[in-house]
């Protein structure tokens, strides 16, 4: 076992190494190769974090790193950027905005703190707060994103009450796009809702797409057992009727809270 952080990441660059001049499978990636692999490993951290399996959480973060090392090899290679240059890149960020750490400046709190961030990254040269949002990010990431950064130029909501009326208004606009009949101006203002769902779930200190996750895998629980339960007593659900499935599910959802 490597006695230390510094000798198990230098275990790893020269594994790394070893792999890129040995290995067909790894002699041949490269970084778009990589990218949508990356992503699956991203993913399946966010799903052992949802499930606060700590396991698995050590286990997807080393693949992470692995990639990181990865994308730094090849960045190498290309003479693009050594994996110090990396390293120390974050290290100067880092220390450039948190001059409540390492300068003068004075905080209050953590809020504090991220707006003097926001108002640091538009001195580096960013045009907008907004600017650091991926545009990748799926929709509901990206809209907490969006949200969380306008607040810290003060576009924000005084509380979670005003944040719900904005709910209604917008549950009533649906309404009468549904009514006017326009697909487009529905879709429109769906999105508008969903967008005012998310801002109000950040009221209430709630992860609005780690409780979408949540939710999705609730629903595969109970429809997997749904299917079972059908076909123990010898039927499909599309032989049933829409009541029976009710009452099965119903049943499920008793037996969890039970």
């Amino acid at each position: 076992m490597s006695p230390n952080a510094e000798t198990a990441f230098t275990r790893l660059v020269n594994i790394m190494n070893d792999l890129r001049e040995k290995c067909p499978w790894d002699r041949k990636q490269t970084i778009q190769s990589l990218r949508q692999m990356t992503i699956e490993e991203t993913y399946e951290l966010a799903d052992a974090i949802t499930e606060n399996d700590w396991a698995g959480i050590r286990e997807e973060l080393g693949d992470l790193l692995l990639h990181i090392v990865f994308y730094a090899k090849i960045g190498s290679e290309q003479n693009q950027f050594r994996l110090v240059e990396m390293i120390d890149g974050i290290c100067d960020k880092l220390i450039y905005r948190h001059p409540h750490i390492y300068g003068d400046v004075k905080v209050k709190d953590d809020e504090e703190v991220k707006r003097n961030w926001e108002q640091l990254k538009l001195k580096e040269g960013k045009t907008s707060v907004l600017g650091g949002v991926p545009v990748s990010l799926p929709a509901t990431v990206k809209a907490m994103r969006l949200q969380e950064k306008a607040r810290q130029v003060g576009f924000e909501w005084d509380n979670k009450e005003q944040v719900w009326e904005k709910v209604e208004e917008e549950m009533q606009e649906l309404r009468e796009a549904i009514a006017g009949g326009s697909q487009e101006k529905t879709e429109e203002e769906f999105g508008d809702l969903v967008f005012s769902l998310i801002n109000y779930a950040r009221f209430l200190q709630v992860d609005a797409e780690n409780a979408l996750d949540r939710t999705n895998k609730k629903f595969i629980h109970r429809f997997t057992s749904m299917e079972q339960i059908a076909l123990e007593s010898g039927r499909q659900l599309n032989e049933m009727s829409l009541e029976e499935m009710d009452a099965i599910w119903n049943q499920i959802k008793k037996q969890r809270t039970e």
